[in-house]
């Protein structure tokens, strides 16, 4: 079996992993880093198909005080201060980094300064763009950054991470066990340092917005490894992802930074039904309230034909619409419709994971020798995430982890990992070759999508939750007899990708139900009918997870960190649902 030595391990190459990477080697560029992609460099993941933008403070009339309460208001209260406070004051440092150093060509006002737009949640209009294609912009400057490092940034396309290796302790990581997609082979990477920023598991959803690449592969070995995690409960929808039947562009997100500019969200009789829901902010209101807004007039039966509500933009005349958002116009244009001129119909759909593994304001998990950034990690954002502060968190914390990994490698020698947990490893994934028959995953995977929108979906209940625990219990199990029917190890074998796929997503479906069970309360995007108002009095706590054993999950609550905003501040607002 190959293996590779290195100082530093990056598994991701999203905003958080190239930031991560370029941080090291500027840092000290007598470094190695390994920089693993499970698609292409610059061409996969999430972080590219970021449209809005990046929320930071620019002008003198905003104020970092300002982004951060709005980020901890969005959020339900239930933020990591800390994250979220560091969060915020790194955001103007890392956007002036992206465009002075990466070369990001941001779009400009008429006075030359970077243009700043409106998105919904905030107090101040703080989110700078290109247009409506903004990670493209992001990700493909960071990736020419990282060509130029080339010398010392070992870039390893189409290859995935399966599972970290730990010492003997199992306290610190020590690299991870790899599988080239390309080939079929399995190998190792050795490494003082290894960053987690794969991004999360929405995709695990019947209608959902990422990228097919982004699994939860990162959350799922973090488990795996003993990691420890936080508000797993915290799933955002995004109020408005195209409808396209069963077209690969159905859940797709069409940007909030249509709503932030006026558009109207109308229901199947023609209403603007937020009036219903948040009748001060209406359209600009927080994503959980639209997502869910939306739902329950689909569920009152005040939808449209095919299952959803509309986006209109019409009043605000076809010309700006078309100058202003070229990207959605285009996405739109491609199953046949008008964005510009007619309305387009929409759905709530699985977007981003609040929670993830635990971490301070380094990208520090419990584990020695891992650092997590970007959608792996949880603390952040809270109960909910406010547009633009996502593509944010990658890249204020991608540097940060670039930051610290350096420092540590520097500390750090190389240490061996176990040759048995190696081996067991690799056996765990190769079984599915030996089998001649089994279960299908892909009668798995679809069952996955229906039961997590069905029973963990935007609205939830005890009862459909205890259901949805019991079986994805059984799902996991059923996973772990398998087959492969292509049983030649070799290249681009699909169905044993997706056999891991379909693992790492039930590893994490099963967090995110057993988290939501526990907190009988409504807060941000998690929402239960049968608890439907918030209780600050019980449950400003976060949600804590481990893997105890034999993938059992392990969970407590403890109260939230809040050394800026107090609980008894926060005992003062209690937003009701």
């Amino acid at each position: 079996m190959e293996e590779i030595k290195t100082d530093v391990l990056i598994v991701g190459s999203g905003g958080a992993g190239l930031f991560a990477a370029l941080h090291v080697y500027d840092n000290n560029p007598s470094l190695n880093v390994v920089l693993a992609t499970k698609g292409l460099i610059g061409k996969c993941g999430c972080s590219r198909m970021v449209q809005g933008g990046l929320n930071v403070v620019l002008n003198p009339d905003d104020s970092v005080k300002k982004h951060f309460l709005d980020t901890i208001k969005g959020g339900g209260y239930v933020n990591n201060q800390d994250l979220a406070w560091t969060l915020v004051n790194d955001a103007p440092a890392t956007v002036h980094e992206l465009d002075i150093k990466v070369g990001c060509f941001w779009d400009r006002a008429e006075d030359g300064k970077i243009h700043q737009k409106a998105f919904a949640g905030q107090s101040f209009d703080r989110t700078v763009h290109v247009a409506d294609l903004s990670g493209i912009q992001i990700i493909a400057r960071l990736t020419d950054q990282i060509f130029r490092r080339e010398d010392k940034i070992k870039v390893l396309e189409e290859t995935r991470a399966l599972d970290l290796l730990t010492t003997e302790e199992g306290d610190r990581v020590v690299g991870a066990v790899m599988a080239n997609i390309r080939t079929g082979e399995i190998f190792v990477v050795n490494a003082k340092v290894v960053v987690v920023a794969t991004g999360g598991a929405a995709s695990m959803y019947k209608i959902s917005a990422p990228s097919f690449d982004k699994t939860g592969d990162g959350m799922a070995m973090c488990f795996r490894a003993m990691a420890e995690f936080v508000d797993m409960e915290m799933l955002q929808f995004h109020p408005t992802g195209l409808l396209a039947g069963q077209s690969r562009l159905s859940g797709s997100v069409l940007e909030e930074g249509l709503r932030g500019a006026g558009g109207y969200m109308i229901n199947g009789l023609g209403e603007r039904y937020m009036e219903r829901y948040d009748p001060e902010r209406m359209e600009r209101s927080t994503r959980d309230r639209v997502a869910r807004a939306g739902y329950m007039e689909i569920m009152a039966g005040r939808g449209t034909e095919n299952g959803g509500v509309m986006i209109d933009m019409r009043h605000l005349g076809a010309e700006f619409v078309e100058k202003k958002f070229p990207g959605m116009c285009e996405r739109v244009h491609d199953i046949g419709k008008d964005l510009a001129r007619e309305p387009v119909e929409v759905s709530p759909t699985a977007h981003f994971q609040m929670g993830g593994v635990k971490i301070d304001i380094h990208c520090q998990s419990n584990l020695k020798g891992l650092l997590v950034a970007g959608e792996d990690s949880g603390g952040v954002h809270g109960a909910n995430r406010l547009g633009g502060n996502g593509i944010c968190e990658s890249t204020v914390f991608g540097r940060r982890a670039g930051d610290a990994a350096a420092a540590l490698a520097e500390q750090e020698h190389l240490r061996p990992y176990r040759q048995e947990q190696l081996e067991e490893i690799r056996q765990r994934w190769l079984k599915y070759y030996k089998r001649t028959s089994g279960v299908d995953i892909y009668t798995i995977r679809d069952e996955i999508k229906t039961l997590m929108w069905e029973k963990v979906g935007v609205v939830r209940d005890g009862k459909k939750l205890e259901e949805a625990i019991s079986r994805l219990d059984e799902l996991l199990e059923m996973a772990g007899i398998a087959y492969v029917y292509n049983r030649t190890l070799s290249s681009y074998n699909m169905e044993w990708n997706d056999i891991i796929n379909v693992t790492n997503w039930i590893t994490v479906a099963r967090m995110v139900a057993s988290a939501a069970l526990l907190r009988t309360e409504s807060r941000g995007s998690h929402y239960r009918s049968d608890y439907a108002s918030t209780d600050n009095d019980k449950w400003l706590v976060n949600i804590h997870q481990k893997n105890k054993g034999q993938m059992e999950i392990e969970q407590y609550t403890k109260p939230i960190n809040a050394p800026r905003f107090s609980v008894e501040d926060i005992r003062k607002v209690n937003p009701q649902y």
